[in-house]
């Protein structure tokens, strides 16, 4: 029976919802909103966070309200069906992925609200223990570049890791400071973004200085060139992907087999989708890491939960959302998380 068979069947009863808006200015220099989900029913509530990046989306669907015809008796998988048939956006998204993540944020909501329904938790549903959860803080370090936004973090935590985002700023000068730390796991070099605000062309010249310092990093995203490409040569083993992972098909069509893919639950878009994509790395001996997108609520713990059930001992970007302000406060939580799952339901912490 696959993963995603053993939920497929848990019932749940949706009275109505409600829509909590959330909002922070996080270490990126952008003020994120997200909107949390919230599914009742039989006097329980099912919690899922939209983590959709346009702000003027979540101003629009807080602005119409709980409009959705959700209320009825479902199994999670007929609930997921009769939700696939709904217009979740009141106006289209200002993006198309916009919709994955939407459609996650219903979904985890009605894993929560099945689970507490049903008195038992995700772990004990799947018959997994929660594991200690290895992760890493997602950072950029400005423009121009400076090694403060790490230092700052590693005087309070100095056993922290990092996943960076080199930009074609980055001189020999800062990258020597970077390898001085021994604090990056990963790079990413988000090649294959496009119209966002984190866009970085393929650099071939940056590629390889990055390549070559930090030479057991996972090497995140790059823009495939045969310029970059052939930087890369030596260290194609060191490929992991993220921007194109929506599905099974994305992991078959990459241009070299993988070793390892950062499987984010909202871009994967639903419940089925992702457990299956679960399923197949785990098959072909895939790893896998986790990868947060600025949640701002029960998101982020969902997605350590998940983490915690499926690929613990990897560098997961899932550190705790604090790490994501410009200054984050002491007495934060260190790596690895230990196990934190609520009694019941699809909540950890």
């Amino acid at each position: 029976m696959s993963t995603w068979e053993t939920l497929a069947g848990l019932e749940l009863e949706i009275e109505e919802y409600a829509l909590e808006p959330l909002r922070a200015t996080v270490s990126s220099d952008f003020e994120r909103k997200s909107t949390v989900i919230r599914l009742r029913g039989a006097g329980e509530e099912g919690m899922g966070e939209d983590v959709t990046y346009d702000a003027v989306d979540h101003d629009i669907l807080q602005a119409a309200g709980p409009t959705l015809p959700l209320a009825g008796r479902f199994t999670l998988a007929s609930f997921c069906e009769h939700l696939a048939g709904l217009s979740l956006f009141p106006e289209p998204p200002q993006r198309e992925v916009s919709s994955r993540y939407r459609t996650w944020a219903y979904e985890s909501a009605a894993l929560d609200l099945a689970l507490r329904q049903a008195r038992t938790t995700l772990h004990a549903a799947l018959g997994r223990e929660p594991r200690p959860v290895r992760f890493v803080v997602s950072l950029r370090l400005g423009e121009p570049p400076s090694l403060e936004p790490l230092s700052r973090r590693l005087a309070l935590y100095p056993g922290l890791r990092f996943k960076l985002d080199p930009t074609s700023s980055w001189d020999e000068r800062l990258i020597g400071e970077l390898v001085a730390t021994g604090a990056v796991d990963s790079v990413d070099f988000k090649g294959l973004y496009h119209g966002s605000i984190v866009d970085q062309p393929a650099d071939p010249l940056l590629y390889q200085r990055v390549a070559e310092a930090f030479p057991e990093a996972w090497i995140e995203d790059p823009a495939l060139t045969p310029e970059t490409d052939a930087v890369f040569a030596p260290h194609r083993e060191r490929f992991s992907w993220d921007a194109p992972i929506h599905s099974i098909a994305d992991i078959e069509a990459l241009a070299y087999p993988p070793r390892m893919v950062n499987i984010k639950p909202s871009r994967l878009g639903g419940l089925r989708s992702l457990l299956d994509a679960y399923d197949y790395c785990s098959e072909r001996g895939i790893g896998n890491y986790g990868g947060g997108q600025f949640e701002l609520g029960v998101g982020r713990g969902q997605n350590q939960y998940l983490a915690s059930l499926f690929h613990p001992d990897a560098p997961n970007d899932v550190a705790p959302s604090a790490f994501n302000l410009p200054d984050p406060p002491a007495g934060l939580p260190s790596s690895p998380l230990a196990p934190a799952p609520s009694a019941v339901g699809f909540r950890w912490g």
